[in-house]
């Protein structure tokens, strides 16, 4: 959520200049306006922001500002003042819809304080408007894989896909990226969501008993097998079985698994009867097979490899890190039952010139210490900033355009392009902030403009 603002509304210029300086010099940002029309022509439906106007102004008085405010949002914060205020006045502007009425002239302590209760209730406005409109969109699949990089509108196209037509899926990602979130997702938007999805971390079973977890036994079938078990395979019968980090498992394991999803029917141990089965497999992996530190059969590989939904690493999308950052608080605030403090700019840039080796969960981890109020920024994340805040700034902008430069091979027009600036926009920032650019990439983009 932005930062909260204070449009002032007044035709007498000096007072509202100074009743503008007041406020700001409270922390809040305002913006005066002479005309009630031109105010209007800013105000939004969603905006963080209060109206503080005059009642007696020409052309549209107070009554008729706040009527057309209300009607844009009615959940809209209105502060009304006058030097003609009497009481029939002031129950009329309650009436209308005004949050609180204050009569000219006001002290700026008072306006300030009624200002900061007015916004306290419009934060709270917001936040639950976009907490019932995630509630509403929970089953959408925007909502659970947030972000508008490419690669994250495919995967949702693709998973859509893997989802209404039920079979096997592959989910290729580093660790933390969300794997487990979109095996949930294939199951939750599928035909077999109202039957069991039971995920299975196959790095966490001690090699000694993952058979028996995975396929189950019958009693006596190895000592202290004293009851029949059913394994989580077959325990997932009408749903979905999600094998997570399955490079790790042994490799006669993966050969059992690779006869078991091509049959659809399993034998549990110290048994020779076949029950047949009726799952879908969703595997995840880090790595491909003749990828370093794969360990995973080609066989099963392909097999599985239906559809396969690749998931990039987050510092290669590094736009929807402010969107995901602010859903994962979301989700915090509703974890912890705290407010959400304010994001500025210099948190932003923070996040976005961070590498997130630890992906969405090292990033839901930082929203949560933020929430709670425990995180104070990275700790010599490509050295210690200090200085001025406009020093620190500079800093934090200089790390984003190497960055996007060094993931563009040094290409000067996609970097400019990706960070939304014009050409001489970034050949300006460059030199300001001391950026050492190649010949040859000024080069090629003279050549291709």
């Amino acid at each position: 959520m932005n930062a909260p603002e204070v449009f002032l509304v007044d035709d007498d210029k000096s007072l509202s200049e100074a009743l503008a300086q007041a406020l700001i010099l409270d922390g809040y940002r305002v913006r005066v306006f002479q005309h009630a029309k031109t105010a209007l022509e800013r105000i939004r439906r969603d905006d963080y922001a209060v109206v503080v106007t005059d009642y007696l102004m020409p052309n549209m008085d107070g009554f008729e500002l706040l009527e057309q405010v209300l009607e844009i949002d009615s959940a809209y914060s209105v502060i009304m003042m006058t030097g003609h205020g009497d009481v029939p006045m002031a129950v009329r502007a309650m009436q209308e819809g005004a949050y609180d009425f204050l009569q000219k002239p006001c002290r700026p302590q008072e306006l300030s304080k009624v200002v900061a209760q007015a916004l306290q209730r419009r934060r709270l406005t917001l936040e639950n408007r976009a907490l019932r409109a995630e509630l509403v969109a929970s089953d959408d699949l925007e909502g659970r894989l947030v972000g508008s990089h490419a690669s994250m509108v495919t995967l949702r196209e693709r998973l859509r896909v893997a989802s209404e037509a039920g079979v096997d899926t592959l989910i290729v990602g580093q660790t933390g990226t969300g794997k487990e979130v979109v095996a949930r997702a294939i199951h939750d938007l599928g035909p077999r969501k109202a039957a069991p999805f039971v995920a299975i971390n196959c790095a966490a079973i001690p090699a000694e008993m993952i058979e028996s977890e995975l396929f189950g036994h019958e009693a006596g079938a190895f000592t202290g097998a004293i009851n029949q078990r059913v394994g989580r395979i077959e325990h997932a019968q009408g749903g979905t079985v999600f094998l997570d980090e399955l490079e790790s498992m042994p490799m006669d394991l993966q050969a059992k698994l690779l006869r078991v999803i091509e049959n659809r029917t399993l034998e549990r141990l110290g048994s020779n009867k076949p029950i047949a089965l009726d799952v879908t497999f969703v595997g995840a992996i880090s790595n491909r097979p003749g990828e370093l530190n794969s360990q995973m059969r080609e066989d099963l590989f392909y097999r599985l490899n239906v559809v396969e939904l690749e998931l990039l690493p987050l510092a290669q999308r590094r736009t929807d890190i402010p969107a995901l950052f602010y859903h994962l608080a979301r989700e915090a605030r509703s974890k912890f039952r705290k407010e959400i403090p304010l994001l500025d700019p210099v948190l932003e840039a923070d996040l976005m010139a961070y590498d997130w080796p630890g992906n969405v969960r090292e990033l839901r981890n930082v929203a949560e210490r933020f929430v709670l109020g425990l995180w104070h920024g990275f700790e010599n994340s490509d050295g210690e900033v200090a200085g001025s805040l406009s020093d620190q700034l500079a800093e934090y902008e200089r790390r984003i355009i190497k960055r996007t430069l060094a993931e563009h091979g040094g290409k000067m027009k996609p970097t400019y392009e990706v960070l939304g600036l014009s050409r001489k926009g970034l050949y300006d920032k460059i030199q300001r902030l001391g950026i050492n650019v190649s010949e040859s990439a000024l080069e090629s983009d003279e050549m291709g403009s």
